[in-house]
C-alpha cells in the first residue's frame, strides 16, 4: 500500500535512506500538492499541528513557519531523526518529533491534523481521530483515491454507503485534490486523494448502536426499496423480539396492530417505502430512526444494552471502528 511518510522526494535516496516496505513508505515530493495541503489546513499562528508520517520533512518545513508548534509522529525512527535534523538545520525550534504508531499513540491536544499514512490503516485512523477529544478544527488527510471517493459519496452515487454516511455523522468531508502516483517517491501502485474533515460541533446526538443497526439493514442491499428491506422475515423477527423486550422493560402492552404493520407504518409515514437506501440522505435516516424509536421499534436488543450498563462516556456508547470500514455491498444472504 502506501506512505507512512509525507516527506521528501529527492531527500529519500540521496540521503541513502532505504525506504521500508513494512511501513508502506511513499514520500510526497510534489511541491504543488504539498502547498495545497498546507493551504487547505488553514493554519493559525496559535495552532498545534499534528503531522502523521512526516517522512523526511517536505511538508513539515512548510508547516513550521505557520504554526505555533508541529508535533510530528512517525513509526520509523530513521524518519524521526531525519526530520529533526533537517528542521533544526534550517533553524526551526517549534518541532516536536517522536517515534510512534499512529493507531496506538496518544495524540494529545491539537488544532489541525495532516497525515500521509499507509492506506491499510485508513479506517481505524478515521475512527480514532473522529472519537478524539478535545475536538480539533480540521484534518487534511491523504487516502487511496477509491477510499476517498467512498468518504465523499453523496446520495444516489454508486459509492454512497455506510462509510460516507457514518463519517457524515461526525464531520463535513470535502475534496482537496487528486494526487497522481508520480507525486510520491517511490510511486505507489494506486492513485491518491487528499480530503479535508471538519467536525460537526456539536456532534449529532444519536445512539450509535441503534444507528448502526439501521444502517446495516438499509445498506446490506443499498439498491432495494425500504419496503423490500423491512418486509423480510428475518428483519421483522429481529425487530419484533427487540420490541417485545422493550415493551416488557417499560411495562407497556404491545400494540394490537400486527408488528409488520407498525414497521411499514413508520416507513410509509415518512414517505420512504418506495425509496432505495442509496437515495436517502443522513438527515432523513435520522428522522427515520427517531420515528422507529418513538414507536418502541429498536435495532438493538435493549435488554443487552441495559446489562452493559452506562458507558464511561455515554456519548461514545456503541461507537465502533467497524462503522468506518470500506464495506462494498456484501452478499449477506439476506435476500427476499
Amino acid at each position: 500500500h502506501h506512505g507512512s511518510s509525507s516527506g521528501g522526494g529527492a531527500a529519500g535516496p540521496a540521503l541513502g535512506l532505504q525506504l521500508d516496505k513494512r511501513f508502506g513508505q511513499h514520500l510526497l515530493k510534489n511541491p504543488g500538492i504539498l502547498d495545497k495541503i498546507v493551504s487547505a489546513s488553514d493554519i493559525k499562528s496559535s495552532d498545534t499541528v499534528l503531522e502523521i508520517g512526516p517522512g523526511t520533512g517536505n511538508l513539515t518545513v512548510r508547516l513550521l513557519p505557520l504554526a505555533k508548534k508541529v508535533v510530528a509522529l512517525d513509526i520509523d525512527p530513521r524518519m524521526v531523526a531525519e526530520v529533526k535534523k533537517r528542521c533544526t538545520s534550517v533553524g526551526f525550534t517549534n518541532l516536536e518529533a517522536r517515534e510512534g504508531d499512529a493507531l496506538r499513540s496518544d495524540f494529545g491536544k491539537f488544532d489541525v491534523c495532516v497525515a500521509n499514512m499507509p492506506y491499510q490503516i485508513s479506517s481505524p485512523f478515521i475512527f480514532k481521530i473522529l472519537a478524539h477529544r478535545p475536538l480539533w478544527r480540521c484534518a487534511v488527510l491523504m487516502f487511496q483515491k477509491e477510499f476517498a471517493e467512498r468518504l465523499l459519496a453523496e446520495p444516489n452515487e454508486d459509492n454512497y454507503g455506510r462509510l460516507a454516511i457514518n463519517c457524515r455523522l461526525f464531520c463535513k468531508v470535502t475534496r482537496v485534490c487528486k494526487v497522481a502516483a508520480g507525486s510520491f517517491n517511490p510511486p505507489p501502485q494506486v492513485d491518491s486523494m487528499v480530503v479535508k474533515l471538519v467536525p460537526r460541533d456539536p456532534p449529532l446526538q444519536v445512539d450509535f448502536r441503534e444507528w448502526d443497526g439501521l444502517m446495516r439493514i438499509c445498506f446490506g442491499r443499498k439498491r432495494k426499496t425500504l419496503h423490500a428491506l423491512f418486509k423480510r422475515p428475518n428483519v421483522l423477527n429481529m425487530l419484533e423480539t427487540n420490541y417485545k423486550t422493550w415493551c416488557s422493560l417499560n411495562n407497556t402492552a404491545p400494540e394490537l396492530t400486527p408488528f409488520k404493520d407498525i414497521v411499514m407504518g413508520v416507513v410509509k409515514e415518512l414517505g420512504l417505502e418506495q425509496r432505495r437506501s442509496i437515495s436517502i440522505d443522513i438527515d432523513t435516516y435520522f428522522q427515520l430512526l427517531l420515528a422507529f424509536n418513538k414507536r418502541g421499534v429498536h435495532f438493538v436488543n435493549v435488554a443487552q444494552t441495559a446489562q452493559d450498563g452506562p458507558a464511561k462516556d455515554s456519548t461514545w456508547a456503541g461507537l465502533d471502528e467497524y462503522m468506518f470500514y470500506d464495506d462494498e455491498e456484501k452478499d449477506d444472504g439476506m435476500d427476499d
